[in-house]
């Protein structure tokens, strides 16, 4: 089947993964995740992520997010994010009609949350007409594929405790940002602050799965019941921990987000210089961001589809994945070229 530059949603699960899937796929375990098998994934995430996290899987992304908020707040907070962050833009108002709600969007250019930004919305704490700021949520790596540094996230999970407030991260592309930064997980979340990160996986291999993770033991305490009460309990777990376990038991999910991170510097190489083609922000992770004429978009996307980031400036999104290969980038940067009316094709080099 074609591999298209859509999204790493689009892509297949990894063999190993697979594999995984198979080798539980044995016998009779308890359900709801009393088994050897999440038990393992747990204790192999926490090598990852600090031995005092607490980790409950989940099924979807969303579903990490909404939850991953809920424990943090009240319905009468709000909660400080990018203008373009996927719990602002691309989940159909989720946060807001689970939790009650109110998400406050900031201007982020670069698609990153500065603590400026985050100061600059506390003015109306104490006030009883306005949501009261509980939570900072930020993306890693965000939806412009940039990638904040563990200072970054320091200094905003400084920003946000100094005022009372707790720190979210919407990790589901996190494994690309670790690659990107080559740094462990751990150097981005526990150690830099954060307070709750949503943990993804089907973006880097997975079937399907998420999971919601505190570093303080003591948020999670109600978090079992909050989970089943949104229907977020798998009662197979087994085969959700044996996906994450495939992933984190041997770096697959490094592996994975240093291949897909590559692919696409190789595509941004490829189509930098090729006249029309704009390249809108730093490629530090799986994702670049072009402008293009208008009129190309169509017939490029019917060669091999993408999204439209922003109709308004003809603004795309390219996103390679664990599966996505040099012949990939390489046959599609030349039809860029030619879809641009470049005599210049986009070579390939080893």
């Amino acid at each position: 089947m074609t591999r298209s530059f859509a999204s790493d949603n689009n892509a297949g699960a990894h063999p190993e993964v697979l594999a995984a899937l198979a080798r539980v796929n044995e016998g009779h375990v308890r359900a709801y995740g009393d088994d050897p098998f999440t038990a393992s994934a747990i204790a192999t995430l926490r090598g990852h992520l600090g031995e005092t996290a607490e980790i409950f899987f989940v099924f979807g992304g969303t579903g990490a997010n909404v939850l991953g908020l809920h424990a943090l707040m009240r319905p009468h907070e709000a909660v400080i994010c990018s203008q373009y962050a996927h719990i602002h833009v691309d989940e159909c108002g989720a946060p807001e009609r689970f939790i009650g709600c109110k998400l406050v969007g900031v201007e982020a250019p670069d698609g990153k949350v500065t603590p400026e930004a985050v100061t600059a919305r506390l003015g109306v704490v104490g006030n009883e007409h306005h949501s009261q700021p509980r939570v900072v949520s930020i993306s890693q790596a965000t939806e412009y594929g940039t990638v904040y540094t563990p200072e970054e996230v320091r200094a905003l999970a400084d920003t946000a405790h100094a005022h009372e407030l707790w720190l979210h991260v919407d990790g589901a592309r996190i494994a690309n940002a670790a690659a990107a930064l080559d740094v462990p997980l751990r150097a981005i979340t526990a150690d830099a602050g954060v307070d709750v990160l949503s943990l993804g996986g089907t973006k880097n291999g997975l079937v399907g799965g998420e999971a919601v993770v505190f570093f303080d033991p003591a948020r999670a305490e109600r978090f079992r019941f909050m989970r089943k009460q949104a229907m977020q309990l798998p009662s197979k777990m087994r085969f959700i921990a044996a996906q994450f376990e495939a992933l984190f038991v041997n770096d697959l999910w490094l592996r994975s987000a240093r291949h897909a991170n590559a692919m696409a510097q190789r595509l941004a190489e490829r189509v930098r210089d090729v006249p029309g083609v704009t390249i809108t922000q730093a490629v530090d992770a799986n994702a670049v961001f072009a402008t293009l004429p208008a009129g190309t978009v169509p017939a490029l996307q019917e060669s091999c589809f993408f999204y439209v980031w922003d109709e308004g400036r003809s603004e795309v999104r390219w996103m390679a994945s664990w599966d996505t290969t040099e012949e990939d980038v390489d046959a599609f940067a030349s039809t860029i070229a030619r879809a641009m009316g470049s005599p210049r094709q986009a070579s390939s080099t080893s």
